[in-house]
């Protein structure tokens, strides 16, 4: 990278009491973290039981039960779903438990002061003086995109585009990853009220035996109790998940973005400082010079 690093800026004074060598030393780019999100497992789990214990407490649990109405509900929904989209978009369908479940953490302001250091460091030295820094950086994939293309020599707008086209690609996928359980959301009560039509029609066709009608009436209703449970404790909150943990991983490509043009540009860190405290949240904001 050294020596594709070539572009070079006049000498400027260290900012933040720091020499550029000390800065560049100092700089640690923390890698995003893998955590299982417990919100979620508890959240549904929590949900369950409690839905449990309601049915129980009112008689019969096995009176809720019925299999045929499961099975309409649950693969009636997975079948049409996957008529709405390609075979590609429901290979990544797994990764909605997963994205949901186990998510990224990295702080925002901690990400901010990182980005403040990298744009110290290059107001300082230039644009070579990152080459001290590139083991760390690669430890993001997209903050090494941006400064590679500061080392190639694109100019400012030319990295916005590029960047922006990056995360706008970005949202596409996650808002489509998002959409298949809204859609299974969607679906879901619908297929349990064709149950409930299929478990009338029978009913109706027993009508000469009046002992029978209370059961199938309720075995009719079953399939529409089913669906809405499917859709209100499982596929929406994980759609609602995955567009959450999308908004944050957006915030923090849009915080690399915005110090990528900035030392593109050789603006002077502080301002840089105030942009990035326009992105951050009221309790996320830093401090960076006046620490």
């Amino acid at each position: 990278m050294a020596d594709e690093l070539t572009a070079t800026a006049p000498e400027a004074a260290p900012v933040a009491g720091q020499s550029a060598g000390r800065l560049a030393s100092a700089i640690k780019i923390v890698r995003p973290k893998k955590r299982f999100d417990m919100a979620t497992v508890l959240g549904m789990i929590l949900t369950i039981v409690i839905i449990a214990i309601a049915l129980s407490l009112t008689g019969s649990f096995m009176s809720f039960y019925d299999l045929p109405s499961v099975l309409m509900v649950i693969f009636g929904t997975f079948t049409i779903t996957a008529m709405s989209y390609s075979s590609d978009e429901l290979k990544k369908a797994a990764q909605i438990l997963k994205s949901s479940t186990v998510k990224s953490v990295r702080r925002p302001s901690t990400m901010a002061r990182q980005l403040l250091d990298l744009s110290v460091l290059v107001k300082s030295k230039g644009p070579l003086a990152l080459s001290q820094v590139e083991t760390e950086v690669r430890k993001d994939p997209f903050l090494f995109q941006g400064i590679m293309f500061i080392a190639d020599g694109y100019t400012p707008d030319e990295v916005n585009r590029i960047l922006t086209q990056d995360i706008e690609a970005l949202i596409e996928r996650h808002r489509r990853t998002a959409s298949i359980a809204r859609r299974a959301a969607e679906v879901a009560p619908a297929m349990g009220l064709v149950g409930t039509l299929v478990g009338l029609v029978q009913m109706l066709n027993q009508l000469d035996d009046p002992s029978k009608i209370g059961p199938a009436m309720a075995v009719a209703l079953l399939t529409t109790f089913y669906g809405a449970l499917m859709s209100t404790v499982f596929l929406m909150p994980l759609a609602t998940k995955l567009e959450r943990n999308s908004g944050e991983d957006v915030m923090i490509k849009e915080m690399i973005l915005t110090a990528i043009v900035s030392m593109a540009r050789q603006d002077h860190p502080r301002k840089l400082e105030h942009e990035l405290n326009m992105l951050l949240p009221p309790g996320e904001r830093v401090r960076y010079f006046s620490q």
